[in-house]
C-alpha cells in the first residue's frame, strides 16, 4: 500500500507529465515583423511565445528599433528575420543587444527574385507567393526544433498542416486569376512589393516607388506611370496599408483609373482587420485583384 505521501506524489507526477505546454515555459520567439509572426505562431503553436518588432499595419522599411527592442532580442531563444535586406537595421539592433540567440533567415533556399530599377538589388517581399512561404515554414520548423528537441513531433506535424494549407491557397488563386483575360491582368500599386505575387500568379503590377517605401518616386515615374496607365488602360490602382495614399489618389485623379481598393504588402492588421493572419492577407488581396479586373 502506498502511504498518502507517496500516493501524492505519484498523482502530482502524473499531472505535471501530462501538462500542456501553453502551462509549461514557453520558447520565446522575436520575430521581425508581424508576417513572421504569424508564421511561427502556426508552427511553434503553444510551445512557442511569439512577439514582433514590427507590429500590424506599420512598416518595417522606416521601421526605427528602440532600445527597448535590443532588450527584446536580449531575452529571446530564437530571432526570426526575413532578410534580403528587408529589415536594414537589424544587425545593428543585434550587435547593440549583445544577444547570443540564433539568427534565422526564414528566406534562406527560395529562389530570389532582383528587384526592377537600375540596382538590382535582392527583392525582399518572397511571402507574396504562397510557395515560398512554405520554404519559410521549413526554416522556422528546423529552427524551433533546434532550439526546443521536446518539441519536434509538435512542431512537425504543425507545419505539415500549414503547408497542407499554403498548397490550397497557391491552387485557389491561381484557379480565380485564370478566369482573368490575360491582357486585363495589370494594376498599379503603392510600391514595388509585389513582384513575387506576379511571377507566382501572373498578375502584372506596375509601381511608381522601388521595393522600398523609403524611396520617393520622381516626378519622371510619376509621369510615365500615368502615360502606361492610358496607353495599356489599366483598369485600377491600388492602395496599401503602409504606404502614403497620396500618390495613389493624384494617380488616379490624373488617369480616370478607379481606386480599386487597399493591398496588404508588408504587414497584417489588428484582428479587427481584414487580413490579421497571413492567409487572410493573401486572400484578401486575391479577391480586391480580381474584382477590379474583371470589370
Amino acid at each position: 500500500m502506498l502511504s498518502r505521501r507517496h500516493l501524492l506524489a505519484a498523482i502530482v507526477a502524473v499531472l505535471v507529465a501530462g501538462e500542456p505546454a501553453a502551462a509549461q515555459e514557453r520558447l520565446k520567439v522575436l520575430a521581425t515583423f508581424s508576417i513572421l509572426g504569424d508564421l511561427v505562431k502556426n508552427v511553434g503553436g503553444d510551445r512557442v511565445e511569439v512577439a514582433a518588432l514590427v507590429g500590424p499595419d506599420s512598416d518595417a522599411h522606416v521601421y526605427a528599433p528602440s532600445p527597448a527592442d535590443a532588450r527584446k532580442i536580449a531575452d529571446a531563444k530564437v530571432v526570426v528575420t526575413n532578410g534580403l535586406g528587408f529589415e536594414g537595421w537589424m544587425s545593428r539592433l543585434v550587435r547593440a543587444s549583445g544577444s547570443k540567440a540564433p539568427i534565422i533567415v526564414a528566406t534562406n533556399g527560395i529562389t530570389v527574385r532582383k528587384a526592377a530599377g537600375a540596382r538590382g538589388d535582392a527583392d525582399p517581399h518572397a511571402w507574396q507567393s504562397a510557395a515560398n512561404v512554405k520554404v519559410y515554414v521549413a526554416n522556422i520548423r528546423d529552427a524551433l526544433t533546434a532550439a526546443d528537441p521536446a518539441g519536434r513531433e509538435l512542431f512537425q506535424a504543425n507545419a505539415a498542416a500549414y503547408i497542407a494549407k499554403l498548397d490550397g491557397l497557391d491552387a485557389e488563386i491561381k484557379s480565380a486569376v485564370a478566369a482573368i483575360p490575360v491582357d486585363r491582368r495589370r494594376i498599379i500599386s503603392g510600391h514595388d512589393a509585389f513582384g513575387y505575387f506576379q511571377e507566382a500568379y501572373g498578375i502584372e503590377f506596375i509601381a511608381p516607388q522601388g521595393v522600398s517605401t523609403e524611396a520617393e518616386p520622381s516626378a519622371r515615374d510619376v509621369a510615365r506611370i500615368i502615360t502606361q496607365i492610358r496607353q495599356l488602360k489599366i483598369p485600377a490602382v491600388f492602395l496599401e496599408n503602409v504606404s502614403d495614399p497620396r500618390l495613389m489618389q493624384r494617380v488616379a485623379q490624373e488617369t480616370g483609373a478607379r481606386i480599386g481598393g487597399k493591398l496588404y504588402s508588408d504587414a497584417l492588421t489588428s484582428n479587427k482587420g481584414d487580413a490579421p493572419t497571413y492567409l487572410d492577407l493573401m486572400r484578401h488581396n486575391a479577391r480586391e485583384l480580381i474584382a477590379a479586373l474583371a470589370h
